[in-house]
């Protein structure tokens, strides 16, 4: 595959760079953000080479393009005249040209879901990284392989909850890119928040604290039978909340400071006033908005661990369909964030990763089911592949486009298939160690010292249920098989 010409091809039938005023990637999708939707041929994308399917959602112009996208990625970008993470430019050099004329209006629903998907992508390669390698150091040292208290794991380990303890630097980082403020201003803030001085004054609540004599705000919450004395290390949403802030500063300072002085004066300016507001105010209210989310989201799951189970299996892969997964992430790791105090192994466990397992293999069951099922040698190639991605390391997308969405039944079977097994992990009482991407690559995460073999079985059996069911429920439903295939291996014959 020729990935310049592809990339080429893909940027036009976009409408051209001067379209772009935004693009990212996650696993397997451009996401671009079009100055004009209207300009793009959906019909000629589709058929594109490396396109497996287009969608339009949450004011995003989704191109599926599987296990090649970060190839096609690498050669879009020097077509739209930018560089990868420079530093304070926006990723579109058009977006200050047109934008104000030609930008089409969204629904301020799918602006936040916009963000959140830029703030959150980016980190979910490191984060599916850090639960292979947790998923691995859980397996040794249950075997016996590996001494938890010799160097060797503790090192690993570290390297594990990199991503989790200094979560708020790398927020801040893709927050400020979402945004659109200075790179390095918003990782101070979040470095800021993690410094050992200021995460032992934040969690030391017996002792009152100022800033230019207002009261630094310290709390702690009651989870389950623990208590959880609050620290920014780990946070996710204060950070968030300090970086939309932090944006709105520097567009007044840059509006009020000369500009021969803006560039040491908005910095530090910036970083005077957002201390105390970080503090005071806003790193307060984003503490317990994510104890209130965490609060809703147990109330649910204890209210019936089956049904929370069997929603989140169920409709996972439907959330995959329209780049609405990405939302729920927050959830998660806020999950991690909250609980970590709480277990002995020293990392938060969370459930929502776990019940989406379910969901991530019964695609790969439905795929499955279609493969053997299938006349086509086309399509049975198309969802061997799409089987083995979602199988070992939880990349669904190729699943869902490439057969199972296409051909209906087999993705009713997946959203049957998935719903009962997350109904099993939650009854079960099954939980992820950390926050690791649902495959069999990292299936030892879900037998941390903090699990029970119990829990651990509950997933297993999950698992098999979503991942079996699903494929002899599409060998029972049936599909509509591919015609246009089938009448060239008759023709070939």
């Amino acid at each position: 595959m020729d990935y310049n010409k592809v990339a080429s091809t893909i940027l036009e039938d976009v409408g051209g760079k001067e379209n772009v005023k935004d693009l990212t990637r996650c696993f397997t999708r451009l996401r671009f953000i079009l100055m004009d939707p209207g300009k793009a041929n959906k019909a000629k994308l589709t058929k594109d080479e490396g396109v497996i399917q287009v969608v339009e959602a949450q004011g995003e112009y989704q191109v599926v393009c599987g296990a090649k996208v970060d190839k096609i990625y690498e050669a879009i970008l020097p077509m739209l005249n930018v560089k990868r993470d420079s530093s304070d430019a926006d990723l579109s050099a058009n977006a200050s040209a047109g934008e104000a004329i030609t930008e089409q209006k969204q629904s301020v629903w799918n602006k936040i879901l916009q963000t959140i998907s830029q703030i959150f992508t980016p980190i979910v390669p490191a984060i599916a990284a850090s639960g292979l390698i947790k998923g691995l150091l859980s397996a040794f040292s249950r075997l016996g392989w590996m001494d938890p208290a010799g160097s060797t794991y503790v090192i690993l380990f570290a390297a594990s909850n990199i991503i989790f303890y200094y979560m708020p630097v790398f927020l801040a980082y893709t927050s400020s890119k979402a945004f659109k403020c200075s790179r390095v201003a918003a990782m101070v803030l979040g470095a800021f928040l993690c410094y050992p001085a200021i995460d032992t004054l934040i969690t030391d609540t017996a002792t009152a604290s100022t800033i230019f004599g207002l009261p630094v705000i310290k709390t702690a919450f009651t989870i389950g039978e623990s208590t959880k004395v609050f620290s920014y290390t780990e946070s996710v949403i204060p950070i968030i909340l300090s970086v939309w802030v932090l944006s709105y500063l520097e567009k007044f300072l840059k509006k009020v400071v000369p500009e021969i002085l803006q560039i040491i004066l908005v910095p530090g300016l910036s970083l005077i006033i957002m201390l105390p507001v970080m503090l005071c105010v806003v790193g307060p209210v984003g503490a317990y908005i994510g104890y209130f989310l965490q609060w809703i989201y147990s109330a649910i799951i204890s209210f019936s661990p089956a049904l929370g189970g069997a929603m989140i299996g169920g409709l996972w892969g439907v959330a995959v369909i329209f780049g609405a997964h990405r939302a729920l992430l927050p959830i998660g790791l806020n999950d991690v964030a909250v609980t970590a105090s709480a277990h002995k192994c020293g990392a938060g466990h969370n459930t929502l990763m776990c019940y989406a397992g379910a969901a991530n293999f019964a695609q790969a069951g439905a795929a499955l089911g279609v493969m053997l099922k299938t006349k086509s040698k086309e399509l049975r190639g198309v969802a061997a592949s799409a089987t083995v991605s979602a199988f070992l390391v939880g990349i669904t997308e190729p699943a869902i486009y490439g057969c199972n969405l296409r051909l209906k039944k087999p993705m009713i079977a997946a959203i049957i298939a998935g719903a009962a097994g997350g109904a099993i992990m939650g009854i079960g009482g099954a939980s992820n160690h950390g926050f690791a991407n649902n495959g069999i690559l990292t299936i030892a995460t879900y037998y941390c010292s903090d699990n029970t073999f119990g829990m651990f079985l509950a997933y297993l059996i999950g698992i098999c249920v979503a991942f079996f069911g699903a494929c002899a429920l599409t060998m029972i439903l049936g599909f509509e098989d591919d015609k246009d295939a089938e009448m060239e291996k008759q023709i070939d014959a």
